[in-house]
Formats: structure tokens, C-alpha cells, sequence
């Protein structure tokens, strides 16, 4: 086999490789010989089969499995040899004429094929100790704590049916119907809607309409959605509901005790305490976690600067872009409307997606330098999450991590990547600051606006509010249309 390097311009490289007719004809011979003894053919006794006879009838078969098997394994084996490491799987071009390629498979052709690849370049890694980190830590207070706790308890308390009119505070069962222009919209119905008055989970004005009402009254309350409404067929719209009240009921008073404890399945206030603490501590340490590896990755970025593979490049860019799309037409929303245009969103997520892959590059070297492993055992637990995610749909999503190439690499690249932190973390400098829970908290444009191979272009870009989106519909869910009464319940889980 003769291997000739044909281009080698930046990080993409070209290589001829030509394997000689008599070279593929040997290996045709040699697998003729071996199925000699298996194959039986009419007229000839087991084994007796001339090799002649058998190269006429399976020679051209076996010369297409050759070259498959090359294709498929030749590349890896050629780029070992070179000591190069390719960003994708290289393409691999061969002739298209028929005629070219029968003489081939007949042996009376040397093989050839080129391979097209961009290596992944040589990364020399510095000196991390000059990293300087600060961790803002929060000190929760037993206020903090009995604040949630009533708010759960609230969510958890009883009502019971009253006689009069609903008020503030009250729950009030009823059926509606939803209409624009006289017409009814999808998702604006529903019977037997429960909705507490001043629980804000409906559209603006729809609960104060409900204060005065009585069991059995009908009525039509007139609201106009938000006109950022995400659903854009509704948005700015004047809507009328058609409702009829079935029950009224008055909230019972909250307590914290041990029976409020037992209702949530817990076997005491003070466990409750205990396990609410633990929550409020984990959601402020999962944001204390994302500052500091943002910080860690900027510096990173500061740190090094070389050409990334235009291959990742584009294909980072393609997936930053269709949820970037698809962001916008959840919003009903024009890249004019986020103050951008398509070309300079272009060119913000391109440089996105370069930082995004020069900077798995190094933490993939940094961790591969300090032996950074994921176990078989973390990865169960990422699946079994996956799974967690999506009752119902196991079967599918296990025939897919098993059948699709490469689907593993989703599950550990965001485990490696967090294990590659946490040792970065022991080798910089990490300086503890203790903040309110507001500062911790608080949306810092210019920090959202970078970071950890999430969308960081300026805010005021389109969908570049993707940063903070994540963050942000945990801790404020958009109003919904009232037919999507368990938005809030959902969000608050």
C-alpha cells in the first residue's frame, strides 16, 4: 500500500492511497483458498473445487468485500500511522466509472481512494495555577427556610367549599371557553379548572374578573394576551372566555407541623427543614457551580487561541443555528425584532461555535493529561436520567443510544467535561466569597454573554438569551393561556 500526501494546507490534509491489483488479487487468492474446503458447488466433490472455477463465480464478490473492509478500516489504521488524529471521519473518494471499477474487482486495476480529513491540532498546555477563581457562596438563614416551607405548605393546604362570593385567595372550580374573533382557539378550554384568585397562573386580569363570583354563575371575562405571549397566534389578541362556576372554596390555615410533614411523606417537621435546606442549598451550589466554571472557561479562552476544525466549527454552528430558529419561531419573533439581522446573528454564533470547540479541544487535553476517566457506572446513571426524563418512551430511547453511532458521546462529553472542571478546580487558585442570594442570583449581561459552550452572543441578539434561558424558565415560567393550568404546578416541581 502506497500512501501519498496530496494536500497539507493549515489542518486539513488530502492523502492518495493506492493499493496495487497484484496486492488485492493475493488477498482474493487467500480467501479463495480458505472457502475452497466450505463452499459446495454441483459436479465437484467437497474440497475438490479448482480455484480458477471458484475465483469465476465468487471472485468479483469477494474482491467488493475487500474493498469494503479497506474502506472502513484502512483510514484508522493510516492516521495511527502518521500520527494524527482526524476532527471527523475522514471522507473517503474513489473512482465513479464503471468501467474503472469492474477492472478492479477483476484485479487488473490498482485500487486507489483518497482520504479528506482535518486533524486535531497539537494543543502544548500551559500553566493553570494562574487561573484565579471566586466562588460566590450564599449563607442560608432559617428564614430562607421557613419561607419555602410555607410556600409549600401553601401549595399543600386544604380548601373547603364555602357559601357567597369567591374572594382573594379562594379556589374557584370552574369550566371556560376561550374564544378570538368569536372563534374557539386550540388550548382554551377546559372543565373542572381549579385556580386559586391571586396565584397568578392565569393571563393578566383573568382572576380579578373571578372575585364576586358565586357556585353557579356564568359569565364572560374579556382579557387581552401579553404581546409577548409565546404562542404568536395569540399574542396581542383581546380573547373572551365563556365560564361557569361550579364551587367555591375558602383556603384552611397553614400550619408547619408534623402533620404537614406526613402529608409530603416525610416523618417530622424538623426532617422537612432538614430536606428543604438541602434543596435551597443545591440550587444556589448548581449556580455557584456554572459562575465558576464560566470563569474557568474564559480564562481558558484567554489563554489559548489556535485554528479549530472548520468541520466541528460548521458543525456546532448548524446545531447552535437550528435551536436558535427554532427559538425564534416558538416566539412568533424576527431576528429584527431581537435588534440583529440573519448576518450578524451569523457571525456571532460562528464565533460562538469556533470558542465552543477550541475549548472542548483543551479540556479534552487537559483531562486526557490527567487521566480523566468516565466510568461505565456514571454513564448508566446519565441514561437512566435520560430515561427519567421521558416516561414512556424508555424502549425508544435505549434502541437509540444503542443503534445510533456515536450516541453514547452525548452522554459522556458533558461528564467528562464537568470531571475535567472539578480537576482544573484543584490546580487554580479558588478564593470563597460569601454574597446574598440577589448578587448570586442577579442576571450579569456580561457573564451570561459568554460562557461554557452555551449561546453567548450579546443579549440584545437573536435568541442569545439562551445563556440565561435555562435559568430563567425554571424560576419565572411565562403566564399561559388558562387551559394550561398545570404550567405553574409543573414549573414549581
Amino acid at each position: 500500500m502506497q500512501v501519498i500526501e496530496t494536500l497539507a494546507e493549515g489542518l486539513k490534509r488530502e492523502l492518495k492511497v493506492v493499493i496495487p491489483a497484484k496486492d488485492m488479487e493475493a488477498q482474493m487468492n487467500e480467501r479463495l483458498a480458505e472457502a475452497k474446503d466450505r463452499v459446495r458447488i454441483n459436479g465437484f466433490r467437497p474440497g475438490k473445487v479448482p480455484v480458477a472455477h471458484l475465483k469465476k463465480v465468487y471472485g468479483k464478490s469477494i474482491m467488493a468485500d475487500l474493498v469494503n473492509e479497506i474502506i472502513r478500516e484502512r483510514p484508522t489504521t493510516i492516521l495511527s500511522e502518521r500520527g494524527e488524529k482526524s476532527a471527523t471521519q475522514p471522507e473517503v473518494a474513489m473512482t465513479e466509472d464503471e468501467a474503472e471499477a469492474e477492472k478492479i474487482l477483476a484485479a487488473q486495476a490498482d485500487f486507489e481512494f483518497t482520504l479528506s480529513y482535518e486533524v486535531i491540532p497539537a494543543i502544548a498546555l500551559k500553566d493553570v495555577s494562574g487561573i484565579k477563581i471566586t466562588r460566590e457562596v450564599v449563607d442560608i438563614d432559617d428564614k430562607e427556610i421557613e419561607e419555602q416551607i410555607l410556600k409549600i405548605a401553601e401549595s399543600a393546604r386544604s380548601y373547603e367549599t364555602k357559601k357567597g362570593k369567591a374572594a382573594t385567595g379562594d379556589r374557584v372550580t370552574l369550566d371556560y371557553l376561550g374564544k378570538v374573533d368569536g372563534e374557539a382557539f386550540d388550548g382554551g378550554k377546559d372543565e373542572d379548572a381549579e385556580l386559586v384568585i391571586g396565584s397568578n397562573r392565569f393571563i393578566p386580569g383573568f382572576e380579578d374578573q373571578l372575585v364576586g363570583v358565586k357556585a353557579g354563575d356564568e359569565k364572560v371575562i374579556t382579557v387581552t394576551f401579553p404581546a409577548d405571549y409565546p404562542a404568536a397566534h395569540l399574542a396581542g389578541k383581546e380573547a373572551a372566555f365563556d365560564i361557569k362556576v361550579k364551587d367555591v372554596a375558602a383556603p384552611a390555615d397553614v400550619k408547619i407541623d408534623d402533620e404537614l410533614a406526613s402529608k409530603l411523606g416525610l416523618e417530622s417537621a424538623d426532617r422537612l427543614r432538614e430536606v428543604v435546606r438541602g434543596q435551597i442549598e443545591s440550587q444556589y451550589g448548581s449556580v455557584t457551580r456554572q459562575k465558576v466554571k464560566r470563569q474557568i472557561l474564559d480564562q481558558l479562552d484567554e489563554m489559548y487561541k489556535f485554528d479549530t476544525p472548520q468541520r466541528l466549527v460548521d458543525a456546532e454552528f448548524e446545531n447552535i443555528w437550528r435551536q436558535v430558529n427554532t427559538d425564534l419561531q416558538q416566539a412568533g419573533k424576527t431576528f429584527a425584532d431581537e435588534d440583529t439581522t440573519e448576518e450578524e446573528a451569523r457571525e456571532e454564533y460562528r464565533k460562538l461555535a469556533e470558542r465552543r470547540v477550541r475549548l472542548g479541544l483543551v479540556l479534552s487535553a487537559i483531562g486526557e493529561k490527567a487521566g480523566v476517566q468516565v466510568s461505565d457506572e456514571e454513564m448508566q446513571r446519565s441514561l437512566f436520567e435520560q430515561l427519567r426524563q421521558f416516561p414512556g418512551q424508555e424502549k425508544e430511547i435505549l434502541d437509540y443510544f444503542r443503534k445510533t453511532p456515536g450516541a453514547s458521546a452525548s452522554l459522556r462529553a458533558p461528564l467528562f467535561e464537568e470531571k475535567v472542571v472539578d480537576h482544573l478546580l484543584t490546580e487554580v487558585a479558588v478564593t470563597d466569597k460569601t454574597v446574598s442570594k440577589e448578587e448570586l442570583l442577579a442576571d450579569d449581561e456580561a457573564e451570561e454573554g459568554k460562557s461554557e459552550g452555551k449561546k453567548a452572543a450579546p443579549k440584545k441578539k437573536a435568541a442569545a438569551k439562551a445563556d440565561a434561558a435555562e435559568g430563567e424558565e425554571a424560576a419565572a415560567p411565562k403566564k399561559k393561556a388558562p387551559a394550561k393550568k398545570k404550567a405553574a404546578d409543573d414549573s414549581a416541581e
